[in-house]
This record gives structure tokens, sequence and C-alpha cells, in this order.
């Protein structure tokens, strides 16, 4: 008996698998920012958000000036527009919303109403 195929990575069902993983894994590091920042406000006796800005240049140390140099570079309307604003949200935030969003991408296809489904 042969083992089944594998499945393509251009495959619908695929797509929306890795849609939701990737959906959920955001939803659950913006879970863990957001806790994290509540307990940090809390030690702090006042309020402390980490913004998206901070998360970057942790990750990417080098690469976070040449980020907004190469936008700015191609587009400086863009940075200002969309750039700036958004590494200053929480990263708590932006964790969630974009988690929502692919969970809602990879949702399966809805049955359409009033069509037979048999013959």
């Amino acid at each position: 008996m042969a083992a089944p195929l594998p499945a393509r990575l251009d495959d619908p069902v695929m797509l929306r698998f890795l849609a939701r993983l990737l959906g959920l894994f955001f939803m659950a590091g913006g879970f863990v920012a957001l806790v994290y920042d509540g307990a940090r406000s809390i030690a702090n006796n006042g309020p402390r958000i980490t913004s998206l800005s901070d998360v970057i240049a942790l990750l990417f140390k080098d690469k976070a000036g040449a980020l907004q140099t190469g936008v700015e570079g191609a587009a400086p309307w863009l940075w200002h527009v969309l750039g700036l604003p958004l590494t200053l949200a929480p990263v708590s935030l932006v964790g969630l919303v974009l988690g929502a969003v692919l969970l809602w991408l990879g949702q399966p296809g809805r049955e359409p109403i009033g069509f037979l489904t048999r013959p």
C-alpha cells in the first residue's frame, strides 16, 4: 500500500492551516506581551507599555535603523503615514490584531445557502 502524498504548500487547505497556526502564535504572543506589560505596570506603580519599535530594536539590533532609512529612501511619506504609527503601537495590540486577522483569513469557506448538495 502506497503512502499518501504530502500536501503541497499551494494547497488552499494547507494555506488555511498555516494562517490559523500563525494567527494562534500571534494571538498567544500578544497575550503574553499584555501580561508582561501588566506585570511591569504593577511593579513600577504606573503604566508601562512595550512598543513595537522596542521589540524590533531588541530582535534586530543592527538592522532596526536600516529599516527606517530604507523605507524613507523609497517613499518618505510611507514612513510618516504607516511606519511611524505602527512602530509606536503597543506590541500586544499588534499581536492580537494580526492574530485575529490571520485566524479570520484561515477559516474554512462557508457553504452557499440555497444550493442543493445532493442530486
